[in-house]
């Protein structure tokens, strides 16, 4: 099959011949039909993540936010079968761990992550494995446009903003970080009847965010972003979320933040940071703040993410800025240094 093969960090993707994936006895191997190009995968593809045991050894195929339609399943598979279009989160899970039996099968014990810590969907094929669970059916209903937007952005954005913030109707919540994961989370917060505020440098995803439900928006190249925030919501927003993961938006996020606020860490950082972003502390404690991390959205739980997208509450393809095809990935990945994508680049044709 073809793949984009990650042969070296920093270097260009190079598009080649690798052996096609076979099932495990409780895998499947899915036909790709789309999958997203994500920051994250810029960070693997720069050599990031080491300190959490997230960087993938070249030569290696990235790409972790795959739809795909299932050709082959192993004998041990119970549930999905051949023909079957699937939704595959990259936080995938063993099903029987602790965590993954008390519905935290995105931060399994034995976690593997598609695209990271095994290979990826920047291919024609993926194997999923332990496919019962990480292999998620779509509704006949959602189209594969529809569900080419779903990836790790989206529902990343959903997991934080619905259940970790728990965001409630009429709160004032203000994101950091306009890319792919910031504009799904305005569109979520929005849906949740929050009144949502973005921040950014780039004037166009500014606008972006208007277009996706933002009541107000901050160009933190303009004003002092905090200042804004907190007179916009008269006094402090009652959600926080940083979308982008450096040290800057971090802590102008949570400087945003009401008394009782709940802050949402995102984004992930870059090898600056190397994982760690100083905080001011104290605000926590005399302000009593929450800080929440979240990582990807359970497959048991997507059942919910997807019945608002049914009902036209949510919709993802009001975030895919583009369609590629396998061979324009590597360039649209470089164009991620410089921040030059909008939304969500999606390869759909290989």
């Amino acid at each position: 099959m073809r793949a984009a093969v990650m042969e070296e960090y920093q270097e260009p993707l190079v598009i080649d011949d690798v052996a096609d994936p076979e099932p495990d006895p409780n895998g499947a191997v899915a036909r790709i039909d789309s999958v997203g190009v994500c920051r994250s995968d810029w960070h693997a593809w720069q050599g990031h993540w080491d300190w959490i045991d997230y960087r993938p050894d070249p030569p290696h195929v990235l790409g972790h936010e795959p739809v795909g339609t299932i050709i082959e399943v192993g004998e041990d598979v119970e549930t999905v079968e051949v023909g079957q279009q699937v939704a595959i989160p990259f936080n995938l899970g063993c099903g029987h761990c602790h965590l993954c039996r008390t519905g935290h099968e995105n931060i399994c014990e034995n976690h593997q992550g598609l695209g990271f810590t095994v290979s990826g969907a920047f291919a024609e094929q993926v194997h999923i494995p332990t496919a019962d669970v990480n292999a998620v059916p779509l509704p006949d209903s959602i189209d594969p446009k529809t569900a080419a937007g779903i990836g790790c952005r989206f529902m990343t954005s959903y997991h934080g903003v619905a259940h970790r913030a728990d965001v409630g109707r009429g709160e004032d919540v203000v994101i950091y970080g306009l890319g792919g994961v910031g504009l799904s989370g305005v569109q979520i917060a929005d849906a949740l009847g929050a009144n949502v505020i973005g921040v950014d440098l780039e004037d166009r995803k500014l606008e972006k965010a208007e277009e996706l439900g933002a009541v107000a928006t901050v160009n933190a190249a303009e004003t002092d972003p905090v200042a804004e925030v907190r007179a916009i919501t008269d006094g402090g927003a009652a959600v926080s979320v940083d979308a982008l993961g450096i040290a800057e938006t971090t802590k102008n996020a949570v400087n945003s933040l009401a008394k009782n606020g709940r802050h949402v860490q995102l984004g992930m950082t870059t090898e600056e940071e190397s994982g760690e972003i100083p905080l001011p502390v104290d605000r926590f404690v005399s302000s009593e703040i929450d800080f929440y991390g979240s990582l990807g959205l359970q497959p048991s739980h997507y059942p919910e993410m997807l019945d608002m997208i049914e009902s036209g509450k949510l919709d993802p393809t009001a975030l895919v800025s583009e369609t590629i095809s396998l061979d324009d990935i590597p360039e649209t990945l470089a164009a991620m240094s410089d921040f030059d994508t909008v939304g969500l680049p999606v390869c759909n044709d290989f």
